[in-house]
């Protein structure tokens, strides 16, 4: 409108509303977008130097810092068959309450009055081993005796070889008397029989020579006779000492073969008497065994076995129990590439499943809803799911986490690490680059080479 006319109908007419008019103030539009789009770009390049904390995030679920105050299973040991429930699923049971009972579903074991047979089986086991003590004592003063009576023997053999063999000494010396005597005697004989056939002597005188010569020959023919019976008692005491030898060391070895088989049946009663008692004590314990016990105090969450007359098989579950005091913790799960930047003491912000939070990880004083806490634990190796897990304890400098967090519970959490600028953290990003150490480098990787400078110095 270019109002020459002083004739004004502006107020008649909303001249905004005019699509020309529209078209004709576009330069106005303009100038508001580019100041937008500066608005924009400034704060944009004003954010970059703003500053920003690097972390690592991780899934994880609450848990127990103790292994022993995590959810456990109670298992029985032995085979059996449920009896009778004495506590409902959600319960608190001390240490030691029965939680259920069951009954014997093996033959071996069915007979109620096993134990008390055991027991007289062991005393009869106990007097038959007594026994067989009393008769190896027995053999023993046995071979003691056949020892000793060898040695008699022995002896008095040796005795009757030395009277023997003087009693030969004797009759040898006798035997070469007589036979000189007889030698003597035949000589005087045929001279006195040449000086009768040279008619010098009479006949009476030759026959007395002959009659001594007879009576000297039956000396020396008894002697020799009575040499050669002592040469055989010789022989013969010497075949009865050994002969003594051979029946007591019969004897002898027949009272040890007895005394090493009684010895054997002795070792034989022992170890089945050991192995009985080994039976018996099995077989008291097992009967323990029929009472499910807590293993500590705390709940029974789920019942694995439910109903009454279900078997149940040696190792298998029958219930689950949570411990009723836990010190809660977080099994965090990151990727391998990140464990190097990970480190005990390092400090992580955790959001648990359930609890409204506003998450600003590279801002954690603006964040609300989240909880402080410490990493106590890097694992060595991996887990099924290819990543390390840290356990991540309670922060003892900032809230306490909630007393509603149940074991299992799903948690997201983010391990903290350098301040940087936002800037240096989109261009890390953008290249795909790790986040920085947090850590000092020890003294001992860094480079000692020296400076070009400090090398001319020391050339000079």
């Amino acid at each position: 409108m270019i109002n020459i006319s002083q004739e004004s109908i502006s107020k008649d007419i909303d001249i905004e509303r005019l699509y020309a008019i529209k078209l004709v103030n576009v330069g106005s539009k303009k100038n508001t977008i580019v100041r937008w789009l500066a608005g924009i770009f400034l704060s944009f390049i004003l954010a970059m130097f703003l500053p920003w904390q690097q972390n690592i995030d991780g899934n994880g679920i609450v848990t127990a810092l103790n292994p022993s105050e995590r959810p456990q299973t109670i298992q029985t040991l032995i085979a059996g068959k449920i009896e009778k429930w004495y506590v409902p699923e959600g319960k608190l049971v001390n240490k030691g309450d029965t939680i259920l009972t069951i009954t014997e579903i093996k033959d071996k074991f069915l007979d109620p009055q096993m134990i008390d047979r055991m027991e007289k089986q062991l005393l009869a086991k106990e007097s038959s081993i007594l026994s067989k003590k009393e008769k190896v004592k027995a053999l023993e003063n046995q071979i003691r005796a056949l020892r000793q009576g060898l040695t008699l023997g022995v002896s008095k053999a040796i005795n009757k070889i030395e009277q023997s063999r003087l009693y030969v000494s004797i009759d040898s010396v006798e035997l070469i008397a007589a036979k000189a005597d007889n030698d003597i005697s035949k000589n005087q004989m045929d001279r006195q029989q040449k000086l009768f056939d040279q008619g010098l002597v009479s006949l009476t005188l030759l026959e007395q020579r002959n009659l001594k010569f007879q009576q000297t020959n039956a000396k020396y023919m008894s002697a020799n006779s009575k040499f050669s019976a002592s040469q055989a008692g010789l022989q013969s005491s010497e075949i009865e000492l050994n002969s003594v030898k051979a029946e007591y060391l019969d004897k002898i070895s027949k009272a040890e073969s007895d005394r090493e088989n009684t010895l054997a049946d002795v070792f034989d009663s022992e170890s089945m008497l050991f192995k009985t008692r080994i039976d018996l004590s099995n077989m008291q314990l097992r009967n323990n065994l029929y009472v499910i016990r807590a293993p500590q105090d705390g709940y029974v969450v789920k019942a694995i076995k439910q109903g009454l007359g279900e078997t149940v098989k040696e190792g298998e579950e029958i219930a689950t129990i949570m411990p009723s005091k836990s010190s809660l913790a977080v099994e965090l799960y990151i990727k391998p590439v990140d464990l190097p930047l990970i480190e005990k003491g390092t400090k992580v912000r955790v959001q648990f499943d359930g609890w409204p939070a506003i998450v600003f990880a590279g801002w954690p004083g603006a964040s609300a809803g989240t909880y402080g806490g410490v990493v106590q634990v890097v694992d060595y190796v991996n887990s099924t799911n290819g990543k390390f897990r840290l356990l991540v304890s309670p922060d003892p400098e900032e809230q306490a986490w909630p007393d509603q967090i149940r074991i299992g519970t799903g948690v997201m959490g983010w391990a903290m690490l350098k301040n940087v600028m936002v800037g240096y953290e989109v261009w890390r990003q953008f290249n795909g680059f790790p986040p920085d150490f947090t850590k000092k480098i020890p003294k001992k990787y860094k480079s000692t080479s020296k400076s070009s400078k400090d090398a001319d110095e020391d050339d000079k």
